[in-house]
């Protein structure tokens, strides 16, 4: 019996690990297809390529309503999480996720039950963003993020500058659910849990 639940432990592990190391591709290969074109004539510090926008610049410019339909609550956190993963501050980003949640990126389903899966989650996505837009539907609130260079990662790349929108439920102040949205602002089909 013991011997049972070692194994089970074991494949536990190297299944979570396999999910990871699945997310960071899909999440690369997501980045890589966004495409996205670069000023040669912009004023970037020495050093910063062309067109991409910093984590610590100022964020777009807001149009009034774009958070006219959304949940202030929610809207709250969703922007707390942004700013903590945009400055790369990966502890204070995991720390908006409730235990247990969920995070969907295309057909992948990650199960978050510990404060290491919330950071080994935050840390997979290449990308910082500025919240730009919100609307909630329901228990759904849909954000609309710009993403940006964030510290720590490997680099947004080709993703600085590109619009990418994610449903969230909020519960109790903590993100419950974050799914990335499709293109047609529909969230994606449910995945396979892993």
């Amino acid at each position: 019996m013991a011997r049972r639940k070692c194994r089970a432990a074991i494949i536990r592990a190297v299944l979570r690990r396999l999910t990871l190391g699945f997310v960071a591709v899909a999440l690369a290969i997501t980045l890589a297809a966004c495409g996205g074109d670069s000023d040669s004539s912009d004023d970037s510090p020495a050093g910063t390529p062309a067109g991409t926008t910093q984590p610590d610049e100022a964020p777009p410019a807001l149009d009034p309503e774009a958070f006219a339909e959304a949940d202030e609550g929610d809207v709250e956190v969703i922007r707390g999480w942004t700013d903590a993963l945009r400055a790369g501050d990966i502890d204070a980003a995991a720390s908006f996720f409730a235990l247990p949640s969920v995070a969907e990126n295309g057909a992948v389903l990650i199960q978050i039950s510990t404060e290491a899966d919330a950071r080994d989650f935050n840390n997979l996505l290449p990308c910082g963003a500025f919240l730009i837009g919100a609307q909630s539907v329901g228990e759904f609130t849909t954000a609309e993020f710009e993403l940006t260079e964030r510290p720590g990662s490997t680099g947004c790349g080709v993703g600085v500058g590109v619009g990418a929108s994610t449903a969230f439920v909020i519960t109790d102040g903590k993100i419950a659910e974050w799914r990335r949205v499709n293109n047609d602002g529909q969230p994606p089909p449910s995945g396979t849990t892993v």
